[in-house]
């Protein structure tokens, strides 16, 4: 078996979600999931298919980011892996419909920051062993970092 490090590749205003599930329809199911909880929400979908063809299966309504799934899931080609990007919307506004489609298994991230993805090779194949998301914390936050955060969270809308 081999490590590999394969950087997530896209814009710096675009949010993905990575995960895992068991099933050829999980492109249509995610797609239609999305679309049906927050309809202005552009994405694009890409999903490993692990066996037969084994190919990746992509879906969306948004041209760049379709090309953006699609090309992200060959560099990782690790089975039943699946990648949403989207712009309009957050991964928190879809997270737990996602997580809800009976065939997803696992949800590895849900970011806008650089990620990486740790993937083990083997002669069979290729799976996700985890994700770094970001970077190394820095420090515990202060009064003055606390403020900061509740104030950005009213002022975007998520809290009252």
């Amino acid at each position: 078996m081999e490590l590999k490090l394969v950087s997530i590749e896209k814009p710096e205003d675009v949010n993905f979600i990575l995960g895992q599930s068991h099933f050829i329809k999980t492109v249509e199911d995610l797609h239609e999931a999305i679309v049906q909880t927050v309809p202005q929400m552009k994405f694009g979908i890409a999903f490993c298919e692990s066996s037969g063809p084994a190919l990746v299966r992509y879906s969306g309504n948004d041209d760049e980011l379709v090309e953006l799934a699609k090309k992200n899931a060959m560099n990782l080609s690790a089975g039943h892996a699946f990648i949403i990007f989207m712009r309009d919307g957050f991964p928190v506004n879809i997270l737990n419909t996602i997580k809800n489609i009976p065939e997803v298994a696992n949800i590895y991230c849900a970011t806008a920051n650089p990620a990486q993805i740790v993937l083990a090779e083997s002669e069979q194949g290729r799976g996700i062993i985890g994700v770094i998301d970001g970077v190394k914390s820095k420090g515990v936050e202060t009064e003055a970092d606390k403020k900061t955060r509740h104030e950005f969270l009213r002022m975007i809308g998520y809290k009252l």
